[in-house]
């Protein structure tokens, strides 16, 4: 159930971005849902062999090599969602990876996190 929640997190900051950056585009809330599905998927099976090869480059930044790490699957989904789901360059793709972790930090804090302290 959790994984769906942030499924549709995703989806809402997709769409959300799509209003705030030119570059950033989505052609519907289901090619935004579609591209967090995708994403999901890609952080599931490439993401940790991405960490393991760049290990070294991690632990030397204190881990903000990991944000490159998060554009780069950005751009993978955007790769594989086509002309749905388009982002314009690996800067704004790393801008939005800075803040899909911000607020998916903050959300999983406030609404996730205080269920399982009770």
């Amino acid at each position: 159930m959790k994984w769906i929640i942030g499924i549709l997190i995703n989806a809402l900051l997709f769409i959300a971005f799509a209003g705030y950056f030119e570059g950033f585009q989505v052609s519907s809330f289901g090619a935004a849902v579609g591209a967090s599905i995708v994403l999901y998927i890609i952080n599931m099976l490439v993401r940790p062999l991405l960490i393991i090869l760049t290990l070294p480059v991690t632990v030397l930044s204190l881990g903000l090599f990991l944000f490159v790490i998060n554009a780069c699957t950005l751009l993978i989904t955007d790769a594989i969602m086509g002309s749905k789901f388009e982002i314009s360059g690996f800067g704004l793709a790393l801008l939005i990876a800075i803040i899909m972790s911000i607020v998916n930090l903050i959300i999983h804090k406030a609404l996730i996190d205080p269920k399982k302290r009770k």
